[in-house]
């Protein structure tokens, strides 16, 4: 808890200090290319921490792994684009590569973007399919989700009768932690029914936590619409769980009758947020290490901008403090993994809670 205070309370500040300089957010929501305001390019000729952070965790057109001032004084972005697939009414489906937007700078088949949204050149209605980073990242892992369970799967047929090696035995102990401290202890006789839902919500996040730490890579899980998405998931599979002793407590609670009126809205609520809950613990836990860990490391590129011994002198400091920030979240990628499959049991547990309550009594 100290250390998500710490980071939520970094985060805050950060914020509060990047919205106070708007020509800094505008430029970056606005995209390169925004003819309104060339004034501000010029003043922006420094490091623009905002751009930085924003950029790694807002979706993309493309995987942009560095850039370098080359021998004819522009600057030159080495990327991997992505598809671009749009469809218009006046001008049916187009497919190309984003690079042909060059960043922003130009016009392509039409389009053109706006920040990362890309918008008709004649103001027409657009409808955006294309495969942005965090797409392309959430299939790559579930493709080494897959991979890993189904050589998993294959071994134990192969070798039932000798001991776990390799990729197996490092996701055995995994597996086994989930079924007996996760679905048994909150779903009791039901754990193993709601197991492989469960297994699939903790290793698809947890490996998209973990390849959210890769420099260049998509913080998919610090994304709302991610987030959402599993909490939505989540909210259904708690639905369909509840029974009617479930329903009897939301809208007729154990209380006084002049207290019910005032406490079945607050218990009808308490559906929604729960998966609510699911959805802001993840996003703002893995959104604030990534934030955090730019910031320290964007720190050196501020304090060079005044005075090159000053951030000469200060970058073992925020390496030291940015590395120390990496490990931890290594860490917190499985932690937060663990939470949200926990609390989904907890939730899931509650929904037929009544159940238990009326076989007790009635033993």
């Amino acid at each position: 808890m100290n250390h998500n205070g710490f980071k939520f309370f970094v985060v805050a500040v950060l914020g509060a200090f990047l919205w106070a300089l708007p020509g800094l957010v505008l430029a970056q929501h606005e995209g390169h290319g925004d003819a309104a305001a060339p004034h501000a390019e010029q003043e922006q000729k420094g490091f623009n921490a905002s751009e930085v952070i924003f950029s790694h965790i807002m979706d993309a057109h493309e995987f942009h792994l560095f850039e370098y001032h080359g021998a004819d004084g522009k600057e030159h972005h080495v990327t991997i684009p992505l598809p671009v697939i749009l469809y218009s009414p006046s001008k049916g489906v187009s497919v190309f590569m984003s690079s042909a937007f060059h960043h922003g700078e130009e016009e392509a088949h039409g389009y053109r973007m706006e920040g990362e949204t890309i918008v008709a050149v004649d103001g027409s209605t657009v409808y955006d399919f294309s495969l942005t980073r965090n797409v392309v990242q959430m299939f790559i892992a579930l493709i080494v989700l897959l991979w890993i369970m189904l050589s998993v799967a294959g071994k134990y047929k192969t070798t039932k009768d000798k001991a776990p090696s390799g990729l197996q035995n490092a996701i055995e102990p995994v597996i086994t932690f989930v079924r007996d401290e996760v679905a048994r202890p909150n779903l009791g006789k039901k754990a193993d029914r709601y197991l492989p839902y469960l297994l699939t919500v903790f290793f698809f996040i947890l490996v998209n936590n973990i390849f959210g730490l890769i420099p260049a890579a998509a913080n998919v899980t610090g994304n709302i619409a991610f987030t959402l998405v599993m909490a939505v998931i989540s909210f259904f599979v708690i639905l369909f769980s509840t029974n009617r002793h479930f329903w009897a407590h939301i809208f007729n609670p154990p209380v006084p009758g002049f207290v019910k009126p005032i406490l079945a809205p607050v218990e009808l609520l308490g559906v929604f947020t729960k998966p609510f809950a699911l959805m802001i613990r993840l996003f703002a836990n893995m959104m604030a290490g990534h934030i955090i860990i730019i910031c320290l490391i964007s720190l050196i590129f501020i304090f060079s901008g005044i005075n090159k011994g000053v951030g000469i002198g200060f970058s073992p400091v925020s390496i030291a403090f940015a590395v120390f920030i990496y490990l931890i979240e290594v860490l917190v990628a499985f932690i937060q993994a663990f939470i949200f499959t926990n609390l989904t049991a907890v939730f899931i547990g509650q929904s037929f809670e009544g159940e238990h309550h009326a076989e007790e009594g009635h033993h």
